[in-house]
């Protein structure tokens, strides 16, 4: 028997979802996350820039770490003899010589492969021994 088809308009039950929508509304956020991830700048940090001194000091003491973390000095022309005195020596000798000229130049250098922590550590124990110019020397 061939199906008889209904000749009112009966309501039939929809068993799929319209994408139609859904899809647009994830191209339009799509379109949006990307227009702002340009005009988003990511993480930058803002690092104070260092300017040049007009006049390099003139006989700065200079106190050198190595890339193992060791630490040396030089006093320069007039300061104490430093080669091969330890670090407690070094501070000493350093801090003798900052009471006797509180305008005394210190000049940090470090290895560039050696932990930044080391270095704010050596600076911040010049500082607390009475050296008021530290210097960070750079290439």
């Amino acid at each position: 028997m061939p199906a008889v088809a209904s000749r009112g308009r009966g309501r039939r039950t929809m068993n799929e979802i319209n994408m139609v929508p859904f899809i647009d509304v994830m191209l339009v956020l799509l379109i949006i996350f990307m227009v702002t991830a340009t005009v988003i700048t990511p993480g930058s940090i803002n690092i104070p820039s260092a300017g040049q001194s007009s006049k390099p000091p003139d006989n700065p003491m200079a106190v050198m770490i190595d890339a193992s973390g060791q630490i040396s000095a030089d006093g320069g022309k007039d300061g104490p003899d430093l080669n091969g005195a330890g670090e407690r020596e070094i501070f000493a000798a350093i801090e003798t010589a900052a009471k006797a000229n509180p305008d005394l130049p210190v000049m940090v250098a470090a290895d560039k492969d050696i932990a930044y922590q080391k270095v704010i550590d050596v600076t911040s124990r010049l500082r607390k021994i009475g050296v008021r110019r530290v210097g960070l020397s750079v290439k």
